[in-house]
């Protein structure tokens, strides 16, 4: 190791894997900064870190223990109860909060039901309310009247327009009325057999709410549950989904750009060193000396080399972070050790894996390559060397997505990729030889031709890894723009933001005709029934029938049930067939029915209004709830529903302008409930902006980190070259010849290859598109055309960078070594 050290033999092999590492850390550090900023965020949605939730009063031994941890907490007491100002009385929802709620995010408040919104400084002081706007249209109240509540009054303080830990939930929606805990004995509404909820949030350090977590898990009571995203803010999951699969994607395509280098890289050591080896055999060395020689010289490589890699990471990541601060607003918590462990397993895996075929060839070189230069090597090992450093390659791949889908497309889109890129560049080699043969009198681009035909394994091992690694900066170009803009269209600029909920059926002709005539065009109405799933092919269900825990809520609860004739158009049927209008038929929301173990054709009953109703599953739907459409899971034809009891609700996109309709709406129809979710578009763009903004700083990162992998790519036929140039010198041809063959030469292998890569990152991102991320991706022509200009440049301009001095250098000297 020291003699190739001093004589640079290790110089690309340990920069190649220097770089890769650092290109995997870098991207590590950042995604999973960024990453846990974005979960840590989400808090905010939910008013804490962490938040349990309970059908009873919670112990204070919950309570000392997170203060023991040094968590913060606040308690939440939230109840349906009758509220007024002694004339006219309202349903709504009480929610008493103590002084420091909530501990993550922040109420926006405002002076009047239209004045402007301003972030809220904690919980109403004591003696004190805030409410929801519609609430003042119901009572005909203002602020700074005496609202009734239970039996004290309580002053009308400020109008609430955004509660971070409100979650969408259409069951008994009513309008918030904000109170202080201190004030919830005098109301006396809380009493024996009271329904109240009861939550405790919590937030503090990673470490502690983590620790929490734990012992809440081991201490959990009847009637408690840890709330998270997918059970308190199911809308948003979605999104922060999709936002782990793009950054763990850029993380990906980073570490198949890494691939390419070290193998390129190996593959140079490896030719450098058979000559070594065959003396060392005739020496008296034997396989076995050579392998453990060799072996351990490439784990010390691998140790030192990944080491430097992960400090060259962590430095470039906290350059992107001081880059990003001034567009992602929020404070990155500190790196995790996770990122340098994951850079010193991938460096040091990725030289044995792709330096496991090489060296089993050396080990094999024959002692008579000493005299005879092209005695041949024995294929049987390299093959199986590829074939576990495949293996070991798609394990990391699947660890770096963190999602099997996910890994598994991208991972089997560039072998697959590989072997096609090697298909083709042997049959356009196999071409370029028969051209060669009918051109007269240009000598360079014969030069260029009979160079690329000569090498043709050396040339079609260098299309398929000048390919593979445009095809990785192709796929992240078209994140940046294709991927990221398909994710944009499901969250367009008019999407609903406004539910109105409860609208009577003599209501309904006034309400749709009054927002028609408001310029809200196509306005559906959706009936609303309620239900309860009572059997499954005539068998009861009961919770004592499943284990998971959100099968056996959906069963203990009640489905918002409705018809229609057919399956809304922005709802996919997976299996199954439209609706029979005639029949009793019923189409169920596809995560539901594997949850519950529902298949097509079963029949299900379902207990509305004391009534049995039973109706056949003839579809399964995929529901896209992120749309903020009306969505359910049970979906009927009319002739199973239409007579049952019902009201009405609908969703549209209100502009900003138009704000007062609703006010106008509540106060006609009083009993009619607005729920506004433009705050939690705002923070669902919020959230994707973030995103944006990392993918595309790690895109120019991997870029650079790119552009290093190219250079060491082509340095990996350095050698060649000059032994080639040298013996076309000596033949007479000129140094300008042959720097034109070479620019030639390159620029055709680099169009090939970025022809090649525009193909396979196409395909795979397609597949990204619509099996992993769920979104439609339009096809254009422009990856294509980058990618031959990129490819053609890419090739030209680091091949000048790694191969100048080749046509400089001395014929005689080159051949005298040979």
């Amino acid at each position: 190791m020291v003699r190739d050290i001093r004589a640079g033999e290790l110089r690309l092999l340990m920069l190649a894997l220097i770089v890769a590492v650092a290109a995997v850390t870098g991207v590590g550090f950042l995604s999973d900064r960024v990453g846990r900023a974005l979960e840590r965020d989400a808090g905010q949605m939910l008013g804490g870190d962490i938040v349990l939730e309970a059908d009873g009063a919670i112990d204070q031994a919950f309570v000392d223990h997170a203060r023991n941890l040094g968590l913060r907490t606040s308690r939440v007491w939230q109840f349906p109860s009758m509220v007024g100002n002694g004339d006219t009385l309202q349903l709504s929802s009480i929610k008493a909060v103590e002084g420091d709620y909530p501990l993550r995010g922040r109420l926006r408040v405002a002076d009047s039901a239209t004045g402007e919104e301003r972030p809220a400084e904690g919980a109403p002081a004591p003696g004190t309310v805030w409410v929801d706007p519609q609430l003042l249209g119901m009572t005909a109240l203002a602020v700074g009247d005496m609202l009734h509540v239970g039996d004290t009054q309580l002053r009308i303080a400020q109008v609430i327009r955004y509660e971070p830990d409100r979650g969408m939930q259409f069951v008994n929606v009513a309008p918030r009325v904000l109170l202080r805990a201190e004030d919830l004995p005098a109301t006396g509404l809380i009493g024996l057999g009271s329904r109240v909820g009861y939550a405790l949030l919590l937030a503090g350090d990673e470490a502690a709410v983590a620790s929490y977590r734990g012992w809440l898990q081991d201490n959990l009571q009847r009637g408690q549950k840890i709330a998270d995203l997918e059970s308190g803010r199911p809308e948003v999951r979605r999104t922060l989904d999709r936002a782990q699969l793009f950054l763990s994607l850029v993380a990906l395509l980073a570490v198949m750009v890494c691939a390419v280098a070290v193998a390129l890289a190996a593959r140079r050591y490896t030719l450098r060193h058979r000559d070594g080896v065959a003396v060392m055999r005739c020496l008296g060395a034997t396989q076995g000396q050579l392998l453990r020689m060799l072996g351990l010289e490439f784990a010390f490589i691998a140790l030192a080399a990944s080491a430097v890699g992960c400090v060259a990471g962590y430095g470039v990541h906290a350059l992107l972070v001081a880059g990003l601060g001034s567009l992602i607003d929020t404070t990155l918590p500190a790196a995790s050790w996770r990122p340098g462990v994951q850079g010193m397993l991938v460096g040091s895996w990725l030289l044995f894996a792709f330096a496991l075929p090489p060296v089993a060839e050396l080990c094999r070189v024959p002692p008579a390559r000493v005299l005879r230069r092209e005695g041949a090597m024995a294929a049987s090992c390299a093959a199986i060397g590829y074939t576990v450093g495949a293996a070991g390659f798609a394990g990391l791949v699947w660890w770096f997505a963190g999602d099997l889908k996910l890994g598994a497309i991208v991972a089997g889109g560039f072998f697959g990729a590989f072997a096609l890129f090697a298909g083709v560049a042997w049959v356009a080699l196999s071409a370029v030889r028969a051209l060669r043969a009918r051109i007269h009198g240009r000598p360079a681009l014969r030069f260029a031709l009979a160079g690329m035909a000569r090498r043709r394994a050396a040339s079609a091992a260098q299309i398929c890894a000048l390919g593979l690694g445009l095809m990785a900066l192709l796929l992240l170009a078209m994140t940046r723009t294709d991927l990221i803009d398909g994710w944009r269209q499901t969250m367009p600029a008019d999407a609903p933001n406004r539910f109105l909920i409860n609208i009577q059926p003599d209501q309904r002709e006034a309400v749709q005709a009054r927002l028609q005539a408001a310029g809200i065009h196509d306005v559906k109405l959706w009936p609303m029934i309620r239900g309860r799933l009572v059997s499954i092919n005539a068998r009861a269900v009961a919770i004592s029938d499943y284990e998971a825990p959100r099968a056996r809520r959906m069963v203990d609860r009640e489905f918002n049930l409705s018809y229609d004739s057919q399956v809304p158009a922005y709802n996919e049927i997976l299996a199954g067939r439209e609706f029979d209008p005639k029949a009793m038929e019923v189409s169920i929301e596809d995560g539901l029915a594997k949850t519950l173990g529902i298949q097509l054709g079963d029949t299900l009953g379902f207990d509305v209004a004391g009534a049995i109703v039973n109706v056949e599953v003839t579809s399964l739907r995929e529901v896209d709830w992120d749309t903020m459409q009306v969505n359910f899971f049970a979906l009927t034809t009319p002739a199973a529903l239409a007579d049952a009891p019902q009201s009405w609700l609908t969703s549209f996109h209100l502009p900003p302008e138009q704000a007062g309709l609703m006010q106008a709406l509540v106060r006609d129809y009083p009993n009619l409930t607005v729920f506004d979710v433009g705050a939690i578009l705002a923070q669902l763009q919020t959230v994707l902006d973030q995103v944006v903004a990392a993918v595309q700083w790690l895109f120019a990162f991997t870029l650079a980190a790119g552009v290093l992998v190219l250079a060491a790519a082509l340095s990996s036929t350095r050698d060649e070259r000059t032994h080639e140039a040298a013996l076309m010198r000596a033949l007479g041809a000129t140094r300008g010849q042959l720097a034109r063959a070479q620019r030639l030469e390159l620029l055709a292998l680099g169009a090939l290859a970025g022809l090649l890569a525009a193909s396979g990152a196409t395909g795979v991102s397609w597949a990204l598109a619509r099996f992993v991320f769920d979104f439609p991706l339009s096809l254009h022509a422009w990856p294509w055309l980058a990618g031959m200009a990129a490819g053609a440049l890419a090739a030209w301009g680091g091949g000048s960078l790694a191969l100048r001095g080749v046509l400089r250098t001395p014929p005689l000297i080159t051949l005298r070594g040979a």
